[in-house]
This record gives C-alpha cells, structure tokens and sequence, in this order.
C-alpha cells in the first residue's frame, strides 16, 4: 500500500478529532498496517475549523504530516474551503451533503456526498455524526481500511455504555455508502471505432 494522506476536517464539537483517531487506530492495530494521526485546532474549543491528519502506510512512516491529502473529509463548509485546495488532482472528497456546498471539482477529483447530521439526527444523536462519517468513510474507502477493522475500533474507542448506539451510526453511514455506490454510474467509455473495410 502506498502513502495515503487523509484530511478529516469540520468545526469543534463533530468529533473530528475522535474520527481520526479511529482511523488510525482502525488501520494500525487491526488492519496491521503503519499509521500516523496529528491534529489542529481553531483558536476556539468549539465552533472553529479544526482537523485530524491521518497517514496510512504499509512501511514506516518517515514523515508524519501532509504534503497533498488524497482523500479529504469536509463537515463543515469553511472546512471544505480551507483544505481542498490542498487535495491531489486525483483525490477523493466526503462531505456532509447539508453542511457542505461543493464547487465544481478539479483534475479528476471525486466527490461524494452523505447527510451524516441529518442521519444522526434521525438516530436520536447528533452527537454520533462523525461516526455515521466513518461508516460512510468505510464503504467508500473500503479498500484501504477494512469495515471490520473500523467497527473494532468504533468498539476500543467510543465511551462504555454507547458501543450499540455508535455502531449503529457506523452502519447507517456505511449501508448509505453502499447504496450510493451501487446507483452510481461509472464513467462512460469512448465507443471502439470500427475498422474501415475494404470491397
């Protein structure tokens, strides 16, 4: 597995910082790969732009911090405007469909959209958005962090007492991942030219 850099981004309070943390913790102690979290905070606890660095790796990690996100989650609108700029031209953006008001993509990044607040809100906890964020996270980005591994962390990680309200968020994101995948419609192909023949 090559370098992967990944950006989790919003405002204080969406539990940003905790969804990047189960990331790494997903990828390095269950999935056995290399993995690297650092953070940053607004000048406010709450409300600010703040973010986790994830860097996925199958060797050692030499250099902890980003150059150019390939994938970046976007929870908040001033989120999204500080850091894709950032992405690579072949990146992949997540953002919160209600929260989030993309531009038109650059190069050849894709963006895909899911009303994590919304879907939390309908579980009776706004609270556990970033973790419907993961699961959806977890369907897209399959590859790259098992589901499993995600929901084994979910489980090492939330506060006891939440670990059947949060893997329920998990899996709302994730089976709204899985559905969006299977009605999107892959890129159309140039047909083939047929070959002049000659009489």
């Amino acid at each position: 597995m090559e370098r992967t850099e990944i950006r989790v981004s919003g405002y204080g309070g969406q539990g940003v910082i905790m969804a990047g943390y189960v990331m790494g913790k997903a990828a390095a102690l269950f999935d056995r790969k290399e993995a690297t979290m650092n953070q940053a905070f607004g000048p406010e606890a709450r409300g600010s732009a703040c973010s986790a660095q994830v860097i996925l790796q199958d060797t050692k990690i030499l250099y902890p911090y980003l150059r150019s996100s390939k994938i970046l989650v976007a929870m908040s609108q001033e989120a999204y405007a500080k850091f894709e700029p950032e992405v690579a031209a072949d990146g992949l953006i997540l953002i919160d469909e209600d929260l989030v008001k993309p531009k038109s993509p650059r190069g050849n990044i894709q963006i895909y959209a899911v009303p994590c607040t919304r879907l939390a809100e309908e579980l009776g906890r706004k609270i556990v958005l970033n973790i419907v964020m993961l699961g959806f996270f977890a369907s897209i980005c399959k590859a790259l962090i098992h589901p499993d591994s995600m929901k084994k962390a979910i489980e090492d990680s939330v506060p006891k007492g939440t670990e059947v309200m949060n893997l329920k968020a998990f899996e709302t994101g994730f089976q709204y991942g899985e559905k969006l995948l299977e009605t999107a419609k892959p890129a159309s192909k140039p047909k083939a030219k047929k070959k002049a023949t000659t009489s």
